[in-house]
């Protein structure tokens, strides 16, 4: 069961603006009294210190960045469409820009200061965030909805267990708990829906971002089950997409493609979520592999995997996202890496094992083994981005015709103070 409040309520903000990340909170907003806050809600928190990178302020005396050792890492998330990304530490949170690479601003608490969760909307100035770590900022079983145009949060979900993950749209909130998953409306956080999962300790959840067209993915109450809402066509669908338990999966922007990762780590799936048929099937290798992370490219026609093996695989994908659904692609795009992305051992297929017909990564490129990675593609034409847990922040670009290893453009480490901008 969940509870709610909103802090202050004329200052809910609309999601569907435009706003964007502001620097500093205006001087209406820090002037502000007690009496301008819900009585059962904290004031805004005094021990915040605000260090914004775009407007050049200075820390506070108090806490000097360079003073602090590394901050370690919680968490590691792009926004909707890969142009920034997210970071939860133990002393507060930072969002960075990808394209190009610069620190945008950080957030550090003085008192606690974890932050195991930070999801953004799109680069507006309204994020979620949820306390992490051995001395949380905030109660593990709580949402806060921080506007970063105030400095403050503004309002708060409240569960009985742990949040695992929360997804955001410009209309939906959704909280993902160990078993269950909450969906709520924005402009006023009612509750719209409640749905049992199996164990779900990863968060495992996505949703579509095309406005109007919300489909939720998310595990269904079976091993290697998924579970599809359509909430436009008011449908439901259960895919079994793997005999194991799901490890990982990805939806497109339009909600129309899903990629899916079992704990073997061996193959990756791509289906129809309207009927749940299995469009492609593609293999990352044959020892089994944790999967960190799947991502579609913006037009579908490739996909990125990242896993523990410390490798970042780019498969060419022969389904159209744009059309309905299991058509293959007719561009001439579509056949140029054919030779390279299946095996080389084809002209006996039949005769071996299925692992030697398999479809097989165009490109790749090399990381450290054992290290968890974040991948997505960047807006720069056959670019991925690859985010480490060790603060790593590469940008590589892969040949579309000849594939192979991918080319490294561009390395930082957004933990060290000496690349803060």
């Amino acid at each position: 069961m969940a509870t709610l409040s909103a802090f202050s309520p004329p200052s809910w903000p609309d999601p569907n603006s435009n706003a964007t990340f502001l620097s500093e909170p205006s001087d209406a907003d820090s002037n502000a009294t007690a009496d301008d806050h819900d009585p059962q809600s904290p004031p805004p928190n005094p021990n915040l210190n605000l260090h914004n990178n775009d407007s050049f302020s200075p820390p506070s005396e108090s806490t000097p960045p360079a003073s602090r050792s590394p901050p370690s890492l919680f968490h590691l998330s792009f926004n909707q469409d890969y142009a920034c990304f997210a970071v939860g530490t133990d002393h507060g949170f930072r969002i960075y820009n990808c394209d190009p690479f610069r620190e945008l601003f950080r957030r550090d608490f003085d008192n606690g200061g974890g932050i195991g969760v930070v999801e953004m909307l799109f680069r507006c100035n309204i994020l979620s965030i949820v306390g992490g770590g051995p001395d949380p900022q905030y109660p593990t079983n709580k949402v806060m909805i921080w506007d970063d145009h105030q400095g403050r949060c503004i309002g708060e979900l409240s569960f009985r267990s742990v949040v695992r993950s929360v997804r955001l749209r410009r209309d939906r909130i959704v909280v993902v708990l160990e078993q269950k998953i909450f969906v709520y409306n924005f402009a006023d956080l009612k509750l719209l829906h409640q749905i049992e999962t199996i164990a779900n300790p990863k968060g495992l959840c996505a949703v579509s971002q095309v406005a109007g067209s919300l489909v939720l993915v998310c595990p269904g109450l079976q091993k290697g089950q998924v579970r599809v809402e359509h909430y436009a066509s008011k449908r439901t669908k259960f895919i079994m997409a793997h005999d194991s338990r799901l490890a990982c999966f990805a939806l497109t922007p339009d909600g129309q493609l899903l990629a899916t990762a079992s704990s073997k780590g061996t193959l990756i799936r791509i289906f129809n979520t309207l009927d749940g048929s299995l469009l492609q099937e593609v293999r990352r290798g044959a020892d089994r592999a944790e999967i960190y992370s799947l991502a579609f490219s913006s037009t579908a026609q490739w996909l990125a995997v990242s896993s523990d093996k410390g490798t970042v695989h780019v498969f060419n994908l022969k389904v159209n996202s744009g059309s309905s659904g299991n058509e293959m692609r007719t561009s001439s795009d579509s056949n140029i890496v054919t030779s390279s992305s299946n095996s080389s051992l084809s002209f006996i297929r039949g005769v071996l094992p299925k692992y030697f017909n398999s479809e097989w990564s165009v490109a790749q490129f090399r990381l450290l083994e054992g290290s968890q990675y974040l991948v997505a593609f960047g807006h720069q034409k056959n670019t991925v981005v690859i985010l480490g847990m060790d603060g790593s922040f590469y940008r590589c670009q892969f040949d579309p015709v000849n594939g192979g290893e991918m080319t490294q453009l561009e390395y930082h480490n957004f933990l060290k103070p000496e690349e803060a901008f």
